[in-house]
């Protein structure tokens, strides 16, 4: 199986990001930065969840907003999905800072709205337990702070009642040995640690650090693991294939 982890930046790289998706074909993809628009309309200023959906030939759209905003006369929803081409056996959306807000002003709101998605898969009558989460950003540096200490622990505590094969997947906006990560380290093994990553970004910012990562418990039989080079975001893609 595959996996692909990716902060799309608003998908705002339609033809890049549908290459990749084709490329890839990824049998489960993890985003943030996600757009959403109802009915078949395309985004015109970027490629929407659902056509995300369709060039992966994903049925199962998983999708937890954070925010919802005025787009050209209709309504967009800003936020998490998953998207698997395999079905959604649980669902469950846990906000850990704040909750969705309808009419969001991206100049005058607090945008650390924050949520952790949990879809629950079985493969091979075996449970495969996909988290999906967007992390809170602290100004200038990845290091954390008081809130990223207590989301990080809601985190770890919600795994720690699974059973089953875990993925841990996002964008969390933290320093690989940040004091907070290392909540999440100490349960799962990091692989964007394990596997010697030395940036998640690419140059379309001048970050450079680590901040995004996929996790796994030890039910999980990594086979490749790698953050790719197309420039599909100022994130990188991060692709898992594994079997559980």
């Amino acid at each position: 199986m595959k996996l692909l982890q990716l902060n799309v930046w608003g998908a705002r790289l339609e033809k890049q990001i549908a290459d990749l998706l084709k490329t890839e074909l990824p049998d489960i993809a993890c985003l943030q930065e996600a757009v959403d628009i109802p009915g078949d309309s395309t985004g015109g200023f970027f490629l929407p969840i659902r056509e995300m959906a369709t060039i992966m030939q994903s049925k199962n759209q998983f999708i937890s907003p954070v925010v919802s905003y005025s787009f050209m006369n209709r309504t967009a929803s800003f936020g998490n999905a998953i998207l698997s081409k395999y079905t959604f056996t649980e669902t469950q959306t846990i906000f850990t800072n704040a909750q969705f807000m309808e009419g969001f002003d991206f100049e005058n709101d607090d945008y650390n709205i924050r949520n952790l998605q949990h879809a629950k898969l079985e493969i091979g009558g075996k449970a495969l337990h996909i988290l999906n989460h967007h992390g809170h950003h602290v100004p200038n540096h990845k290091n954390g702070n008081e809130d990223t200490l207590r989301q990080m622990k809601q985190i770890g505590e919600y795994i720690d009642k699974l059973e089953g094969a875990i993925i841990l997947t996002g964008d969390f906006n933290l320093a690989p040995h940040s004091e907070s990560l290392e909540l999440l380290n100490d349960r799962l093994a990091n692989l964007s640690i394990s596997y010697d990553l030395t940036t998640t970004r690419t140059n379309l910012t001048h970050k450079t650090e680590v901040c995004d990562y996929i996790f796994v418990n030890d039910t999980v039989q990594v086979k490749n693991f790698h953050a790719s080079d197309e420039i599909v975001s100022d994130h990188k893609a991060l692709v898992l294939e594994f079997e559980v």
